[in-house]
């Protein structure tokens, strides 16, 4: 049996929910713009992370920077770079793509694009208020992730994903 057509019972700045009927069941699914995200890593093989309060949580969250693709023309490399430089003050050296996923396929179309960057060594710039950024070694936070210590996704599969990787 084909789906009915979506129903829009919800529309906000970042988001829209929509209802289809389908084997006699409703599916609510949120429609959302897709996100970029980006592990920077200093010349000294440093990650830059950053904490900061998740409303969404009611908890601090230390991740890799990120941001939606929610600037007209905006492609995900550019998102990317442009939130490394707003939330840690460094810009990129050298940015590649890592990859990328559906945050949460069974109910949500929002695709995460990732992106590892070679930092240039000294900050530029200042972060967002209400962000600090925290510095690791590479090697430790990749055994925080496959240790499961890590709590957020895509900074947990960035760095799986650019684990052995050489970023020049």
């Amino acid at each position: 049996m084909e789906p009915d057509a979506p129903r829009e019972v919800f529309v906000g700045r970042h988001l829209r929910v929509e209802v289809r009927t389908r084997d006699g069941g409703e599916w609510e699914t949120v429609r959302r713009v897709g996100a970029a995200g980006v592990l920077p890593i200093t010349p000294s093989g440093d990650v830059l992370l950053v904490r900061q309060f998740r409303p969404s949580i009611g908890l601090e969250l230390t991740e890799i920077p990120a941001g939606l693709l929610d600037r007209d023309g905006e492609d995900a490399l550019t998102c990317a770079a442009r939130e490394l430089f707003e939330e840690t003050g460094f810009r990129h050296a050298r940015i590649e793509f890592l990859g990328g996923y559906y945050s949460s396929a069974g109910f949500t179309d929002e695709y995460v694009h990732l992106f590892v960057a070679r930092t240039e060594a000294e900050a530029t710039g200042t972060p967002e208020p209400g962000i600090e950024v925290v510095r690791r070694p590479l090697p430790d936070l990749v055994r925080a992730a496959r240790s499961g210590r890590v709590r957020d996704a895509k900074t947990a599969l960035a760095l799986l994903m650019a684990e052995g990787r050489s970023i020049p």
